[in-house]
């Protein structure tokens, strides 16, 4: 667990426990305010991947983040009024932590051309060209745990 003092900390979910929460997160970042098609959003593999929550004072999911047994991390997504507080730094140190954890030797992920610098603070660095997912401009980044 990794406890912020600003009002949220980050816990490994259970995803049978917490998928109806993560997925109100969903919809309301990808679904409603990217306007992702519902179809491209949910996916078969989400219960076997290692997930991620960010909870406020109160328990209630903020922000999510996934690790999937292929070692690429997504699905990261804070609620807008928990943004630019340290919810997404928090979500990505967990995740990182997690791929550490397992031994993974790098991690990968599809990165909005918006979110490159967050990334890229992280040592993510960009791979080929620019492409649209979902509507949506991304770059492929990665980053290696291991020397």
């Amino acid at each position: 667990m990794i406890q912020v003092e600003i009002g949220f900390q980050v816990l490994e979910a259970d995803w049978s426990r917490d998928e109806s929460a993560i997925a109100l997160v969903r919809r309301q970042v990808f679904i409603e305010e990217q306007a992702v098609p519902e179809a491209m959003e949910w996916e078969t593999q989400d219960p076997a991947c290692d997930w991620f929550v960010a909870k406020d004072g109160g328990g209630a999911i903020v922000g999510i983040a996934r690790l999937t047994p292929d070692a690429r991390i997504g699905r990261m997504a804070v609620l807008p009024g928990w943004r630019r507080r340290g919810v997404g730094t928090a979500l990505l140190q967990a995740a990182l932590a997690k791929a550490r954890q397992k031994g993974l030797p790098q991690v990968s992920l599809h990165a909005q051309v918006h979110a490159l610098l967050f990334y890229g603070r992280f040592g993510f660095q960009a791979r080929g060209p620019e492409f649209e997912e979902a509507g949506i401009p991304h770059r492929e980044m990665s980053l290696v745990l291991t020397e």
